[in-house]
């Protein structure tokens, strides 16, 4: 009897429909499943087997064959193992299942029976969504993760016995719905601003790099706060909606990095990856492509310390994504797109020492050292980077001051005013951010007067800036104004502006 379930393989960070389908015969006793199965499939076999006899059902004698489709599409993971069991139980025929049209089934079974949880469940359910499911059966363990995409039946079962009772109507199951107290753990951090002391000019180009989502490059000597500064710039960003809420947490469910405290990701993501990291690593890749650092980051924060100390060949593969915000894996089977907006920090000694410019310490470093340290960050990525800031040495005078700076949410409400702005400025177009425009949208929204424009003209001749640095500039100032509240870009925005692009003519043009 032919028997046919419905589940999904994961593709990147994209679901695909599969079609279990399952023949018992006659003849020689075994089972063998096809489809382009991975080795944790193949070895299901006699997990499924195990199982099914521990819950106390008959495993059928005879020859069982296992087709996963499409056959083209390479099949990973456990979570095939709950539909190939319940497509081998309604093969036989002693169970009265129904309704398989509409359901998808998930979920890896351990020997006793038990359905324990899988990665790669809310692509799953947006692609059941999208093609008019009505119900998914899957593991209990990922059912609030589930949840929040609404329009589904999300049936929690937490083994084969309790499937099986279900599908064939002997016990009813209530659908999970999603708990929105969740979402209200948005922004619950632990750090805060205001635990910097001095620091005053970084700290607004920080609220700078939040308000228009720039990029940012902190150059200054060891000891000085870049870390700690970095560390607290989730703390101001907008809260996350309910739609970054789902893409953050598509890309870290298909990793498998979901907590089983947190299954919904709702605050915005910071990853610090060490500086011996591989490109693969970093932006993603493999035989089989897995999202990488930057996707993990995105609608969040990448944080790149000691930047000089990353291999240079892993750096230069960031000026792609820095531009379009997404990376596209390439193999010779096709190409797979992970999406990569995040907010580039990137923190660095001045030189290898680490007190080259320090007021009290003398730098040790040869300038042919000081040189090379530097040569390791190449002018085209140097120039992706929107805001260049020294980190300067604080004065005790500042560290023992007893006064309370700024907090970390009065300087988020002023940030959220600004991207208020550009939200309502962007409302007819497919971006959210002043750093995500286009030379178009530049030419639209970026108008300046006769004084503004003459200073940029000579800021340009005089420092050679690129075309990119022009906008980059551009950008920066339009942000400036939006946190003035300002509908012109006037000529005090430009001048802070350009005052974030001169450190590559302070270090990397000067040694």
């Amino acid at each position: 009897m032919l028997s046919k379930i419905y589940t999904a393989s994961i593709d990147g960070i994209n679901a695909v429909l599969t079609e279990v389908e399952v023949n018992l015969s006659g003849g020689f006793v075994g089972m063998n499943i096809v489809g382009l199965p991975d080795n944790a499939v193949k070895e299901s076999k006699e997990r499924i087997k195990v199982a099914i006899t521990n819950s106390e059902y008959n495993f059928p004698k005879g020859k069982i064959t296992v087709n996963l489709a499409p056959a083209d599409i390479r099949k990973e993971g456990a979570g095939y193992d709950l539909p190939i069991a319940i497509g081998i139980l309604n093969s036989t025929g002693e169970y009265n299942f129904q309704n398989f049209e509409k359901t998808i089934i998930i979920g890896e079974l351990s020997l006793s029976g038990e359905i324990k949880g899988i990665a790669g469940v809310l692509p799953i359910i947006i692609l059941a969504k999208n093609l008019n499911f009505e119900r998914i059966i899957l593991p209990a363990k990922n059912a609030q993760e589930a949840a929040i995409i609404k329009g589904l039946k999300i049936i929690p079962v937490n083994n084969l016995v309790e499937t099986v009772e279900y599908l064939s109507n002997k016990k009813g199951i209530e659908p999970v719905e999603f708990d929105e107290k969740i979402l209200r753990t948005i922004n619950k951090y632990e750090i805060d601003f205001s635990e910097v002391k001095g620091q005053k000019a970084v700290k607004r180009a920080f609220e700078i790099t939040a308000a228009g989502n720039h990029n940012i490059i902190l150059i200054g000597p060891p000891g000085t706060g870049k870390t700690m500064l970095a560390k607290r710039l989730p703390s101001i960003l907008p809260d996350m909606t309910l739609d970054e809420c789902i893409e953050t947490t598509k890309i870290h469910s298909v990793c498998g990095l979901l907590k089983e405290s947190n299954k919904i990701i709702t605050q915005r993501p910071f990853r610090s990856p060490h500086h011996t990291i591989s490109n693969i690593a970093l932006i993603g890749g493999g035989s089989f492509p897995k999202p990488g650092e930057i996707s993990l980051a995105h609608n969040g924060v990448l944080f790149l310390d000691e930047l000089p100390e990353f291999k240079r060949d892993v750096l230069e593969v960031l000026r792609q994504p820095l531009e379009d915000n997404r990376i596209v894996i390439s193999r010779a089977k096709g190409s797979i797109e992970f999406p990569a907006n995040f907010i580039l920090v990137a923190a660095m000694n001045p030189c290898p020492c680490g007190y080259l410019g320090h007021p009290k310490r003398e730098c040790s470093c040869q300038p042919i050292k000081i040189q090379k340290y530097l040569g390791k960050i190449s002018g085209p990525l140097l120039d992706r980077i929107d805001i260049h800031i020294e980190v300067p040495v604080v004065e005790y005078s500042e560290i023992s001051k007893d006064e309370i700076s700024e907090t970390s949410e009065q300087i988020r409400l002023r940030v959220i005013k600004a991207r208020n702005i550009q939200l309502e400025r962007f409302k007819k177009y497919k971006i959210r951010t002043n750093s995500q425009m286009s030379g178009k949208l530049l030419k639209k929204f970026c108008i300046i007067d006769e004084a503004a424009n003459s200073l940029l003209k000579d800021a340009i001749d005089k420092m050679g800036l690129s075309v990119r640095s022009y906008t980059k500039i551009l950008k920066v100032a339009r942000t400036i104004a939006d946190l003035a509240e300002s509908e012109k870009i006037k000529e005090e925005h430009i001048a802070e502006a350009i005052s974030y692009r001169t450190l590559d003519r302070d270090y990397w043009l000067k040694y």
